[in-house]
């Protein structure tokens, strides 16, 4: 859902939407396939649309005459979805092309951190004890928002530290010019047009103002970083003044709207997104698979135990999973855990959240080493590794560069058919033997 203020985890990519096709064809009832289909698909390009209007029709002045142009033929479209001219001129009226935002849109695949650097930055000394000292002054608004939404106040806080720093780096950029930009020019630009759109309906319920709507170069807004349509879907008004306000000083509506979005998707109140757990000798790694959950009482029954070698406690089905394969920790993660992904979808930023919310709660550091000898690797690397498993016979599903579960059971299935530990780890070591 967000643009982190730390550095986004590897694998986040906003989901691409399908768009309608040509409005008039639409309005009229033509039905949108075979050749009517292809045209309605070449008319939704930047580029093509863009030829279709006459310099005459140009009133933006932004410096980019492409843009210009696509700003034109965007307004039809925003009027179509209910988007009032008054809102449009206001929202429109010092847009300007965001180069930043191309260029660290440009940039995202090519992200590499090592999931033990990225903690050493999410729970850092200084983050638990700039989380402290907001827990403490916040104290009785997260008191109330725990109340009624049941989510915990250290986990609200914990993602209120990843994206924003405790709302000391909220964002500078102009989301609509950022939005505009990105659908009209970025990789994403389907996806992106549904978040411009989304945030002239904010502007148009009157929440703020297209001069106070600020963010992240990706449009990810306030304290806690929801997206236009989130915010649309699950932002409240927590201090009840009208107005679900989380650009404010006052970060009460933001947490609120954290809390309320987690609550949304499932969280249950006592429930850990994890636990650390200690492996028997001779573990099967095939069972850490997300797919795989026993009770902690089988897991125990296996040989799966907290640190302190006794059972943990019951707090529903559980899963394994080895975020840096069988030579670093690993952890017993439940129902929470894959609520927290709703917010972000990378394990290193769930695993972030949940350890940082447990450093504030007075819990211990992750007791188990990382291997720091080792190193995550590059985009091209991932994009390598998965090419020359599908070539081994051993099918990624795709050449994407994005590590998700038919990569670590095609890493898995490798492991397994050369006699390797099949913790399902994609390592250098992997690479430099498959190659």
């Amino acid at each position: 859902m967000s643009t982190s203020a730390l550095a986004t985890p590897p694998g986040q990519s906003p989901r691409p939407e399908i768009r309608p096709g040509n409005q008039a064809a639409i309005q009229a009832g033509a039905p949108v396939t075979g050749a009517l289909q292809v045209a309605v698909a070449e008319s939704l390009k930047p580029e093509t649309r863009a030829k279709t209007m006459t310099a005459s029709q140009v009133t933006r002045g932004t410096g980019n005459a492409r843009f210009d142009l696509w700003i034109e033929a965007f307004e039809s479209r925003a009027r179509a979805q209910g988007i009032s001219k008054a809102t449009f001129d206001r929202a429109f009226a010092t847009v300007s092309y965001d180069e930043d935002a191309i260029r660290r849109d440009s940039n995202q695949s090519e992200f590499t951190k090592a999931i033990w650097d990225y903690l050493d930055s999410a729970a850092s000394d200084v983050r638990i004890r700039n989380g402290k000292a907001a827990l403490a002054s916040q104290g009785a608004t997260l008191e109330a928002i725990e109340r009624r939404y049941g989510v915990e106040k250290e986990i609200v806080a914990a993602v209120w530290g990843l994206e924003s720093a405790y709302g000391s780096f909220r964002g500078s950029s102009h989301v609509v010019s950022s939005m505009a930009t990105l659908a009209f020019d970025g990789r994403r630009g389907a996806f992106f047009e549904d978040q411009l759109i989304a945030a002239l309906r904010i502007l148009q319920s009157g929440d703020t103002t297209a001069e106070n709507m600020t963010g992240s170069w990706a449009g990810a807004m306030g304290h806690t970083q929801f997206m236009p349509t989130s915010y649309l879907d699950y932002a409240v008004d927590f201090t009840g003044d009208g107005r679900r306000d989380i650009w404010s000083d006052d970060p009460s509506d933001a947490l609120a709207s954290t809390a309320a979005y987690l609550k949304r998707f499932g969280w249950q109140t006592g429930q850990p997104w994890g636990v650390e757990v200690r492996l028997p000798g001779g573990f099967d790694f095939a069972q850490a698979d997300r797919k795989i959950e026993r009770s902690p009482a089988d897991w125990a029954r296996m040989g799966v135990t907290g640190l302190d070698g006794r059972p943990v406690p019951d707090h529903g089905r559980a899963a394994i999973l080895l975020p840096a394969g069988g030579k670093g920790p690993a952890f017993m993660i439940f129902d929470n855990f894959s609520v927290i992904e709703r917010y972000n979808a990378a394990d290193a930023y769930v695993i972030g959240v949940g350890h940082l919310a447990d450093r504030l709660a007075g819990r211990p550091a992750i007791q188990t080493a990382w291997p720091r000898d080792d190193r995550a690797l590059t985009f091209s690397e991932r994009k390598e590794m998965q090419q020359r498993l599908t070539d081994a016979g051993f099918s990624t599903q795709g050449v994407d560069g994005r590590v998700g579960p038919n990569t670590i059971s095609a890493v898995r299935a490798y492991q397994l058919a050369r006699g390797l530990l099949p913790d399902g780890y994609p390592s250098l070591s992997l690479l430099t033997r498959l190659r």
